[in-house]
């Protein structure tokens, strides 16, 4: 057995004791919770891992791409407002119209004649006839009951679908600013598309008639049953009373219903976040079986090899602006495709919550800790990062109210520890960080090609 058989083994082993810890100590419930965002969070580092770890493209955009997914969640799944639709559907979709065939014909009146003045004055006229008609959409579709809706709503499709249009988002998105960014410099990019992500989120959190804004949108639709129902089914009521049947036992008979309508509750929380732990899992395993195909591929080793030496891949006849637009659309309709997953689970599209903290800093943590390069490594950096972030704060408050123990209760250290234990995270993030970077520089699970 390889050396890097046993890691990988040892660093999923104790993934797997941790998560089971928090079943016994806490609940499974928590647990599950905990494994289903680890395993959302390792599908965005895997989207990072794929564009740097693969081809050295440093993106700090990801709030924009997992944004545009999660918005997918909604034009797809939510049934539309039909009011809101009659009174400016059609002025909507004409001002969107009408605005890319002002780009459409300026790009061909560049081609063309070569004419500046040709582009300004179609690029002129498109704006003032797009802002007539969307000015006056976007009044009357949010003056439709914006207490409750306020925009046009979706297509009213399964929401399973709404994973694939997300990820469609975001590599247009992509590839748009692909073809505007990806000529600058490694630090330019970084500025460019973390600007640009701010530019996505800054548009989805004011436009109202399209996702609300910062009203959010909630009862999203599932792809697994409600809680509720599974306890209204009777196949469902039996297994629980076969299971907890030791206990109802020992309980009088006059309590035995309430009991078994308590633990029926309890089970259909579980029941649901296993199902969609099932979902997620089956997602990560094929972006990492189709990850790792194209990896081990001729495409995959020239992507490594324009990494590496960009120059000398350009001097063999490869087109490395090419290569580059190609693997930031795919790390990108990733990142794309876990935003969506991520609304769905959450059951609620809020756009106020796309922080920088945690759609990129985070997810760049993950893929630095878990190892660039190694899709393995972030699966690991995704779980360890999201249950360090999540568990740090009951810790931290544990450990500040053991610190202080000797203390009086209203002695204000003690208070001040207490109330502010929830940021002993960033200190675990950063301490995490450091002693990784300084003991295993490469990550817990480096680069397979390289040497351990």
């Amino acid at each position: 057995m390889s050396r890097y058989t046993i890691r990988v083994g040892v660093t999923f082993g104790t993934m797997l004791l941790l998560l089971l810890t928090v079943g016994f100590g806490q609940s499974w419930s928590v647990c599950l919770s905990i494994l289903n965002l680890c395993l959302i969070s390792a599908i965005m580092a895997m989207g990072v891992n794929i564009q740097w770890g693969y081809a050295g493209l440093f993106n700090v955009g990801i709030m924009g791409f997992t944004a545009l997914g999660g918005l997918s969640v909604v034009l797809i799944s939510k049934d539309s407002v039909q009011e809101a639709v009659n009174a400016g559907g059609m002025k909507m979709l004409m001002a969107l119209i009408i605005f890319s065939l002002s780009i459409v014909l300026s790009h061909y009146f560049y081609k063309r004649f070569k004419s500046k003045w040709m582009v300004s004055a179609t690029l002129l006229a498109g704006y003032i006839i797009t802002r007539y008609f969307y000015l006056d959409a976007a009044q009357s579709i949010e003056a439709i009951n914006p207490a409750f809706s306020g925009y046009l709503g979706g297509l009213g499709l399964p929401v399973l679908l709404s994973w694939i249009t997300g990820g469609l988002f975001a590599a247009a998105a992509a590839w748009l600013i692909g073809k505007i960014s990806l000529g600058l410099r490694t630090d330019y990019l970084a500025i460019a598309t973390l600007g640009i992500s701010e530019i996505i989120i800054a548009i989805i959190k004011n436009e109202d008639w399209l996702s609300r804004g910062v009203k959010n949108i909630t009862a999203i639709p599932r792809p697994v049953p409600y809680e509720i129902d599974l306890q209204q089914v009777d196949w469902f009521k039996e297994m629980v009373a076969t299971v907890y049947a030791g206990r109802l036992d020992l309980l009088p008979v006059s309590e035995q219903a309430s009991a078994l309508t308590a633990y029926a509750s309890d089970a259909s929380i579980v029941l649901v976040k296993l199902c969609y732990s099932g979902l997620f899992i089956a997602v990560l395993l094929l972006i990492i079986f189709l990850a790792s195909l194209a990896l081990d591929s001729p495409w995959g080793r020239m992507i490594r090899a324009i990494r590496d030496n960009e120059i000398a891949a350009s001097a063999m006849g490869k087109n490395v602006t090419k290569r580059h637009l190609q693997i930031f659309v795919i790390g990108s309709a990733i990142a794309g495709v876990s935003g969506a997953m991520l609304v769905t689970y959450n059951g609620q599209f809020t756009p106020g919550s796309y922080i920088p903290l945690r759609y990129t800093f985070l997810i760049w943590v993950m893929v630095i800790v878990g190892g660039s390069g190694n899709n393995l490594g972030s699966v690991v950096g995704g779980f360890l990062i999201w249950f360090l972030w999540i568990e740090a704060e009951p810790f931290g408050f544990w450990l500040a109210d053991v610190s202080t123990s000797f203390l009086d209760k209203e002695n204000s250290i003690r208070q001040h520890l207490l109330n502010n234990a929830q940021y002993i995270r960033l200190i675990f993030m950063g301490a995490v960080l450091l002693v990784v970077m300084r003991f295993s520089p490469d990550g817990i699970l480096p680069e397979t090609n390289k040497k351990l």
